[in-house]
Protein backbone atom coordinates (compact mmCIF):
# COMPACT_ATOMS: atom_id res chain seq x y z
CA UNK A 1 0.00 0.00 0.00
CA UNK A 2 1.10 3.42 -0.54
CA UNK A 3 1.25 6.07 2.02
CA UNK A 4 -1.43 8.97 1.89
CA UNK A 5 -1.30 12.54 2.08
CA UNK A 6 -4.34 14.37 2.55
CA UNK A 7 -4.49 18.11 1.18
CA UNK A 8 -6.88 20.82 2.80
CA UNK A 9 -6.98 23.98 0.16
CA UNK A 10 -3.82 23.09 -1.63
CA UNK A 11 -1.38 22.48 1.98
CA UNK A 12 -0.50 19.28 3.43
CA UNK A 13 -2.60 18.50 6.57
CA UNK A 14 -2.06 15.12 7.48
CA UNK A 15 -0.29 11.95 6.16
CA UNK A 16 -1.30 8.40 6.88
CA UNK A 17 1.53 6.40 6.87
CA UNK A 18 0.62 2.58 5.66
CA UNK A 19 3.96 1.16 5.10
CA UNK A 20 6.23 0.68 8.01
CA UNK A 21 10.38 0.28 7.57
CA UNK A 22 11.69 -2.29 9.16
CA UNK A 23 15.64 -2.56 10.18
CA UNK A 24 17.56 -5.11 11.28
CA UNK A 25 20.33 -4.95 13.53
CA UNK A 26 22.23 -7.59 15.24
CA UNK A 27 21.10 -6.26 18.87
CA UNK A 28 16.92 -5.22 18.05
CA UNK A 29 14.82 -4.98 15.07
CA UNK A 30 13.45 -1.07 14.16
CA UNK A 31 10.43 -0.37 12.56
CA UNK A 32 10.25 2.84 11.18
CA UNK A 33 6.46 4.22 11.70
CA UNK A 34 7.09 7.91 11.05
CA UNK A 35 9.92 9.71 9.58
CA UNK A 36 11.05 12.82 7.30
CA UNK A 37 10.98 10.47 4.32
CA UNK A 38 8.05 8.96 5.28
CA UNK A 39 4.92 10.55 5.31
CA UNK A 40 7.10 13.85 5.80
CA UNK A 41 6.87 13.81 9.50
CA UNK A 42 9.88 16.62 11.49
CA UNK A 43 9.71 13.58 13.95
CA UNK A 44 10.90 10.15 13.90
CA UNK A 45 9.07 7.36 15.51
CA UNK A 46 9.89 4.25 15.60
CA UNK A 47 9.40 0.65 17.56
CA UNK A 48 12.08 -1.25 19.38
CA UNK A 49 11.50 -5.18 19.74
CA UNK A 50 15.19 -6.78 21.67
CA UNK A 51 15.23 -10.52 22.38
CA UNK A 52 15.96 -11.35 25.41
CA UNK A 53 19.69 -10.67 26.96
CA UNK A 54 20.01 -8.74 23.81
CA UNK A 55 22.49 -5.88 24.52
CA UNK A 56 22.76 -2.02 22.33
CA UNK A 57 26.52 -0.56 21.84
CA UNK A 58 27.27 2.18 23.89
CA UNK A 59 26.34 5.50 21.50
CA UNK A 60 25.19 8.65 21.88
CA UNK A 61 22.43 10.96 19.74
CA UNK A 62 22.52 14.47 19.65
CA UNK A 63 19.19 15.29 20.41
CA UNK A 64 16.53 14.24 23.37
CA UNK A 65 14.67 10.99 22.52
CA UNK A 66 12.13 9.54 24.37
CA UNK A 67 11.49 5.45 24.68
CA UNK A 68 8.04 4.35 25.97
CA UNK A 69 8.23 0.57 27.06
CA UNK A 70 5.43 -1.31 25.72
CA UNK A 71 6.69 -5.00 26.78
CA UNK A 72 9.00 -6.67 28.73
CA UNK A 73 11.59 -4.39 30.77
CA UNK A 74 15.18 -3.27 30.24
CA UNK A 75 18.43 -1.62 32.02
CA UNK A 76 18.89 1.84 30.41
CA UNK A 77 22.42 2.92 31.20
CA UNK A 78 23.18 6.70 30.72
CA UNK A 79 25.98 8.45 31.74
CA UNK A 80 27.05 5.33 34.11
CA UNK A 81 23.93 5.42 35.94
CA UNK A 82 21.93 2.61 35.17
CA UNK A 83 17.70 2.29 35.65
CA UNK A 84 15.59 -0.40 35.28
CA UNK A 85 12.33 0.16 33.49
CA UNK A 86 9.44 -1.73 32.53
CA UNK A 87 6.40 -2.14 30.51
CA UNK A 88 4.39 1.30 31.10
CA UNK A 89 7.06 3.38 31.65
CA UNK A 90 8.55 5.91 29.80
CA UNK A 91 12.37 7.58 29.79
CA UNK A 92 13.88 10.95 28.46
CA UNK A 93 17.50 10.34 26.91
CA UNK A 94 19.11 13.30 27.26
CA UNK A 95 21.02 14.54 24.21
CA UNK A 96 24.45 13.85 23.87
CA UNK A 97 24.98 11.58 26.59
CA UNK A 98 26.49 7.59 25.91
CA UNK A 99 23.97 5.55 26.25
CA UNK A 100 23.34 2.07 26.58
CA UNK A 101 20.09 -0.36 26.23
CA UNK A 102 20.35 -3.91 27.73
CA UNK A 103 17.47 -6.32 27.02
CA UNK A 104 15.50 -8.55 29.86
CA UNK A 105 17.28 -11.66 30.01
CA UNK A 106 14.09 -13.26 30.25
CA UNK A 107 11.50 -10.94 28.70
CA UNK A 108 12.59 -9.37 26.17
CA UNK A 109 12.03 -5.67 25.92
CA UNK A 110 9.17 -3.97 23.20
CA UNK A 111 9.19 0.07 23.13
CA UNK A 112 7.98 3.18 20.90
CA UNK A 113 11.05 5.62 20.41
CA UNK A 114 10.53 9.23 19.52
CA UNK A 115 13.22 11.76 18.41
CA UNK A 116 13.59 14.67 15.99
CA UNK A 117 14.04 13.77 12.36
CA UNK A 118 17.26 15.57 12.58
CA UNK A 119 18.39 12.92 15.05
CA UNK A 120 22.03 12.03 14.02
CA UNK A 121 24.43 9.29 15.93
CA UNK A 122 27.98 10.47 17.38
CA UNK A 123 30.64 8.54 14.71
CA UNK A 124 32.20 6.22 17.07
CA UNK A 125 34.04 3.90 13.92
CA UNK A 126 33.47 2.25 11.05
CA UNK A 127 29.49 3.51 9.88
CA UNK A 128 27.63 0.16 10.30
CA UNK A 129 25.25 -1.19 7.53
CA UNK A 130 22.21 -0.13 9.14
CA UNK A 131 22.88 3.54 8.60
CA UNK A 132 24.39 6.15 6.58
CA UNK A 133 27.40 8.86 7.14
CA UNK A 134 26.46 12.10 7.76
CA UNK A 135 29.51 14.39 8.06
CA UNK A 136 31.09 13.43 11.66
CA UNK A 137 27.79 11.67 12.53
CA UNK A 138 25.90 8.76 11.29
CA UNK A 139 21.98 8.71 10.23
CA UNK A 140 20.28 5.80 11.39
CA UNK A 141 18.00 3.92 8.75
CA UNK A 142 15.36 3.97 11.01
CA UNK A 143 14.85 7.53 11.98
CA UNK A 144 15.51 8.90 8.17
Amino acid sequence: MDNLIVYLNGESSMAVIRDSRRTETPNAVMTTLASPTQGGSQQAVWRVEMVPGAVGPVHAFDTEQVWTILGGAAEITVGGVVEAVKEGETVVLPADAERRVRADARSGMVAIACASGSTRVYRTGVVPACATADGDKILPDWVA
